[in-house]
């Protein structure tokens, strides 16, 4: 962290009660898994996910001299919560209005201390050690933030989603890889024709490890408008791609559901025309929380790094 991202007053001291310049963002996945910048941290048994993200907030907090900002986003009770916290370990929640100005420059430089591709190289890191449970959590937070922040349709949005798809392939959680590549096919059809095919063969490719017929059905008929709107687009699909097309159509056609009967389901073709539909149904919503939420409301000196 560079003496430039530090409030300064007249003296060149560190201005305690001056507005934050950078926001860091933690995550809380449903099985408790606690991330801070892109870093899971050892929970030490019992200690609650708050509890460790204000102790690391805090921490920060006393090393930049100044107070910082953080959003939470906390899938296990689905809110996200804005903070602000002190270095004497205090901290409150705040509303959305009282956060952080948005803006491009803002953007840049949060992303400029806690650099997403770092974040990308972390995850590589640890599905190589075979740690692919920590290397989802890590990718699920970045998918998280960066959506939040940046919007689902947003390239760096695409790539973590596409990571966290890959990697609960690799888990076994086919299911969980489906949605997450479908989302990922569904945007590049909107926005992208040129690079959808690709895309679309990773879904595939997932979709064709579902057991369930229900799932096979409706997860099937959406790949299969996507094919067939590449191909009435004239996007070139490589043979390979033309191979999975054909295999969805005749999966479909031979199934307990057939082609007609799996037509009935409520339409997805339009997910792939930009301006309608659900970009990422997947992505249950976050309600915001209420200012001065308890959990993540503390007085001065109560952070476990302030304590001797």
């Amino acid at each position: 962290m560079t003496s430039s991202l530090t409030p300064r007053n007249g003296g060149n001291l560190p201005a305690l009660s001056a507005p934050p310049l950078i926001r860091l963002d933690a995550y809380v996945a449903e099985d408790g898994s606690t991330v801070v910048n892109g870093h899971l941290l050892e929970m030490g048994g019992t200690r609650p996910p708050n509890e460790a993200i204000l102790d690391a907030i805090a921490m920060f907090a006393r090393t930049l001299g100044a107070p910082v900002a953080a959003t939470v986003i906390d899938r296990s009770v689905l809110q996200v919560a804005r903070l602000r916290v002190h270095p004497d370990g205090s901290s409150r929640t705040i509303a959305d209005e009282e956060d952080l100005p948005p803006g491009r420059e803002r953007t840049a430089a949060e992303e400029e201390a806690f650099p997403p591709l770092a974040r990308v190289e972390r995850i590589i890191q640890h599905a190589q050690r075979g740690e692919l449970h920590a290397a989802s959590v890590l990718a699920s937070a970045l998918r998280e933030h960066l959506t939040l922040r940046r919007g689902a349709e947003d390239e760096l949005s695409l790539e973590a989603r596409a990571i966290e798809a890959y990697l609960a392939y690799q888990r076994g959680d086919y299911m969980l890889s489906t949605v997450l590549a479908l989302t990922v096919a569904r945007i590049r059809c909107r926005t992208d024709l040129n690079r959808a095919a690709p895309e679309v063969a990773r879904a595939t490719a997932a979709w064709q490890r579902l057991t369930d017929d229900g799932q096979v059905a409706t997860r099937g008929q959406e790949l299969l408008h996507m094919w067939e709107h590449l191909a009435t687009e004239g996007i070139p699909l490589e043979p390979s791609h033309q191979a999975m097309a054909r295999a969805v159509r005749s999966r479909l056609e031979r199934g307990t559901r057939s082609l007609s009967a799996a037509a009935t389901a409520p339409p997805t073709a339009p997910a792939v025309t930009a301006g309608q539909g659900p970009i990422a149904p997947e992505d249950t919503p976050l309600s915001p929380t209420r200012r001065g939420i308890r959990r993540f409301t503390r007085r001065p000196g109560r952070s476990a790094g302030s304590q001797s």
